[in-house]
């Protein structure tokens, strides 16, 4: 039987700086895909100072996420983990299609914090020792659909399958790692990349590409601030930001 541990409490509103008298006509919402909590924290701290205009976060898995939007949620732009929601959405006509771009590869890893754990490969993850292995819930979260392919790939799928612990999204899931409720998990590397513990970083050649697609969200009532954080996201000296958190 497939376990599930208590859900974690989501930090679902997160501004970047800023005065808290600041008028709300100078604020974006953006829907962001749990991977980026970390990096993009620090990007809209650094597109606040350079333009005046705040960024409030809603993080989540992608899917959840992408079913807001087709709901009528009020973003005004969307950071998904995949391709394919923003796709779908272009498709529904609920983005600015002439907005959507690739801005980052995202890095699958297996974390493992815990130096007395005993995995130091991935095959280890069969080891009778090894109880508890959390992952995004595949059916929400790109990160976790990858963790899936990979374990496919290497025929460790039925093995490890009851040992499995859902998260709804990807940082939720390393809060299991973190906190001793899993002996590892599958997760992003740019969430773990500075943190003690053992990585092994899983193979690209496992699981479908993880690219990761921004879009401007066609009902926004900000479409000139929305491009703007799009177009500085997708700059240069964001792109070197992102690839210091490990993406490509």
């Amino acid at each position: 039987m497939r376990r599930r541990l208590p859900l974690l409490l989501m930090l679902t509103a997160m501004g970047c700086g800023g005065p808290a008298s600041r008028s709300p006509q100078s604020e974006i919402n953006v829907a962001t895909a749990a991977n980026l909590t970390r990096v993009f924290a620090e990007l809209g701290q650094i597109f606040d100072r350079q333009t005046g205009i705040h960024v409030v976060y809603s993080f989540g898995a992608t899917t959840q996420l992408a079913q807001q939007i087709a709901h009528g949620a009020p973003f005004d732009v969307f950071a998904a983990a995949d391709t394919e929601h923003i796709d779908e959405l272009a498709r529904q006509g609920l983005i600015l299609p002439d907005t959507r771009a690739v801005y980052a590869r995202g890095k699958l890893v297996l974390w493992i914090p815990e130096a007395r754990v005993p995995l130091d490969q991935l095959k280890d993850l069969a080891r009778p020792g090894i109880t508890h292995i959390a992952m995004a819930n595949p059916q929400l979260a790109p990160y976790g659909r990858a963790a899936v392919e990979s374990l496919r790939a290497l025929h460790l799928w039925e093995t490890v399958q009851p040992r499995l612990v859902f998260a709804e999204n990807v940082s939720m899931a390393t809060q299991y790692a973190a906190t001793g409720n899993a002996d590892a998990v599958f997760t992003a590397l740019a969430l773990v990349y500075d943190r003690a513990g053992r990585r092994i970083e899983i193979p690209e050649n496992l699981h479908a590409p993880i690219d990761q697609t921004i879009a401007v969200v066609r009902s926004t009532s900000k479409p000139e601030l929305s491009r703007k954080f799009v177009q500085f996201i997708t700059s240069k000296p964001a792109r070197e930001i992102l690839k210091r958190y490990g993406y490509n």
